[in-house]
């Protein structure tokens, strides 16, 4: 198994807690963009909060629905728990990570909703974040699963057919 340069905890704990602080900190974090002017904010209202309502339900489905196909595989740790199956149909048939996925869809549609910049830092961090934890995940399943790179070729990791 490759080993990281931070501890991780023996199944992961230690990417839960940041990613719960990421959250956090995503939520608690103030807009802030001084190119967003309240005339720009109201000549763009509609389309902002269609691409809002759009990103919002399209996140919260694949949250929902990834959530539902793993069922009893589901835990909070990145590490695969003894009696898991590779589940790859449903959502997982579009997306590797979709609970992952829906954080970051999320997430995209308030950035592009309030126009922060404060925000998209935080999800360019996230996506990297994300991007880390599917990488252990993704070595933990390949352990539990001999058969999880073949699908991993297949289906993209965070978005359909894009990556």
């Amino acid at each position: 198994m490759a080993r990281f340069p931070i501890p991780l905890g023996r199944r992961g704990e230690v990417l839960v807690a940041i990613q719960f602080l990421l959250m956090v900190v995503f939520i608690a974090t103030p807009s802030w963009n001084p190119l967003a002017t309240p005339a720009l904010l109201e000549a763009l209202a509609v389309p902002r909060m269609l691409l809002f309502g759009l990103l919002g339900l399209f996140g919260m489905a694949l949250g929902v629905l990834g959530s539902l196909h793993l069922r009893d595989y589901l835990t909070p740790l990145p590490y695969p728990v003894d009696h898991s199956q590779l589940v790859r149909h449903g959502v997982y048939g579009l997306v590797r990570h979709p609970l992952y996925s829906s954080q970051l869809f999320a997430a995209l549609g308030w950035v592009l909703y309030s126009f922060s910049l404060t925000h998209a830092a935080i999800l360019i961090i996230g996506f990297v974040f994300f991007d880390f934890k599917a990488a252990k995940e993704e070595l933990w399943l390949t352990e539990r699963h001999p058969e999880y790179p073949e699908y991993a070729r297949l289906v993209r990791k965070f978005v359909p057919w894009i990556y």
